[in-house]
């Protein structure tokens, strides 16, 4: 074997993700077993360049799962000999089997990115093709791993600490382990309080009812608007059609306070028809630009035959054009729907009265030194879990109704 540029950038990737690896590792390992363990970034970039290093002493095709086998071990010799036994700075003695656990998963995770990267790679000179064909593929999953921990890390100490006692918060933060022998009641108690103390069911219902009300209203007026925008010629089609997101350029918390002084004065302020009336007014731009694009895609000639037939361009609309625009409507309405759910800024400067708390309100409302701080946090999994089981649901929706009409022909 020589060595070469590949050998290099391997020993570049292991060290990449043996630091990578045993960073979330640590991480983890706090989370889980509450100690408060500060990885050895050196020994994890050690495990790594080691891990590589094996991998490349042999060709791309004489490589066996023996090799890779060699590589998982080497990692975890290398990491326990250069950081003595500690790779955590905690005694391995301090949650033997957790260390133990996290240790493995280190050298199995370091093994397995460095087997993917360097599929098909040998540790002579590369050409300039494999060299990239190498960044990208290191990139690529060091990209992925980093922010589905930054997107799952947050949803992790939300829900574990919304099951937590104030006891427990109190006696170790980092823990963030669940006892489960305790029992349900007792694990739920966040949660059971909330919707019996803290009236959250209606704040579900009321976010409910504003959310779909949003939904419809945006639905009324944008699919008549992109319609005309997309098939009828008046003057000044072209200018409205791209401007129609002009008003996104003016940041809401600019707004709010003229929208407020005026709906106090009308008595529409502390009032849910105050926000079915701002709402809609946010969203039904960006409905209007999503539904004309998806109109636009559609075969000018199946709406001449219909008017042909007979058919009003109401009837046009109704009969032909909404049917075929059925995955648009439905990735507009899961936007809208998402928007409204989750909208806090009007909600927190309007409403007053917790009887017609929507969703978001209701969870900054929890935000006090008299209310437990997993109170908090459940409020703040019962605010997610609802649009999160509805965007998984409605996503394939969302991709063919964002991605349509983007093409011309």
């Amino acid at each position: 074997m020589r060595i070469g540029t590949g050998f290099l950038l391997a020993i570049l990737s292991g060290l990449l993700w043996g630091i990578l690896a045993i960073a979330i590792a640590g991480i983890s390992l706090t989370l889980i077993s509450g100690l408060p363990s500060a990885p050895v970034i050196s020994a994890g970039a050690v495990a790594g360049a080691v891990s590589a290093a094996i991998i490349m002493l042999r060709s791309p095709n004489l490589r066996t799962n023996g090799l890779y086998l060699a590589a998982f071990i080497g990692a975890i010799i290398a990491m326990l000999g250069f950081s003595f036994a500690a790779p955590f700075t905690e005694p391995f003695t301090s949650a033997p089997v957790a260390q133990a656990i996290a240790i493995a998963i280190i050298a199995g995770a370091i093994t397995l990115a460095n087997r993917a990267c360097l599929d098909g790679i040998e540790g002579g000179i590369l050409t300039r093709y494999k060299i990239d064909v190498v960044i990208v593929r290191v990139l690529r999953g060091f990209g992925f791993v980093f922010f589905t921990v930054i997107v799952v890390l947050p949803f992790y100490v939300m829900l574990m600490t919304s099951l937590k006692s104030q006891q427990s918060l109190f006696q170790n933060p980092l823990d963030l382990s669940v006892d489960f022998s305790q029992g349900s009641e007792s694990l739920f108690n966040s949660y059971i309080e909330l919707f019996t103390k803290f009236n959250f069911g209606r704040f579900l219902l009321i976010s409910t009812i504003v959310s779909v009300c949003t939904v419809l209203i945006t639905l009324a007026f944008s699919i008549p608007g992109a319609y005309a925008v997309a098939r009828l010629r008046f003057p000044g089609q072209n200018i409205l059609s791209k401007s129609v997101l002009l008003i996104y350029l003016v940041p809401m918390i600019v707004l709010v306070i003229p929208l407020y002084s005026v709906f106090s004065q009308v008595g529409l302020r502390n009032s849910i028809l105050g926000l079915l009336i701002v709402y809609p007014a946010t969203t039904v731009p960006v409905a209007l630009y999503m539904l004309q694009g998806y109109f636009r895609g559609l075969p000018v000639e199946l709406e001449e035959a219909g008017l042909m037939d007979g058919l009003g361009r109401l009837g046009v609309i109704w009969k032909i054009t909404l049917p075929l625009a059925l995955p648009a409507l439905a990735s507009v309405s899961l936007y809208v729907f998402m928007i409204a759910w989750n909208e806090f800024l009007f909600a927190f400067m309007f409403l007053d009265d917790p009887n017609i708390f929507t969703l978001s309100r209701g969870v900054v409302s929890l935000n006090s030194s008299e209310v437990p701080r997993q109170h908090l946090m459940a409020g703040a999994v019962v605010a997610t879990i609802p649009i999160l089981v509805v965007f998984l649901w409605f996503e394939r929706f969302l991709v063919q109704g964002l991605t349509s009409g983007s093409v011309k022909g």
